[in-house]
């Protein structure tokens, strides 16, 4: 069931991030993937940051999209 949610909250992250950071979408498997990773990012970065959001979905998600959105960000900058 781990797994499954966090296929799930992934997915959902990335599909968030994507459309915040202006992305046409990249398809459903690199949405879980950026998003799964984003979520890695986001709990380190909160962690050194020491910022807390709320626990349970939500905050998952949250700090799932704004991980992948600072990955999708720094991407863009090798990007260019």
């Amino acid at each position: 069931m781990g797994l499954l949610y966090s296929l799930l909250i992934g997915g959902i992250a990335g599909w968030l991030a994507g459309k915040l950071m202006k992305g046409g979408g990249f398809g459903l498997l690199f949405n879980i993937v950026i998003g799964i990773i984003g979520g890695i990012v986001g709990h380190w970065l909160f962690a050194k940051l020491n910022i807390s959001l709320s626990s349970g979905v939500i905050g998952d998600i949250l700090t799932g999209a704004i991980g992948a959105s600072v990955i999708l960000f720094v991407a863009g900058l090798f990007k260019k």
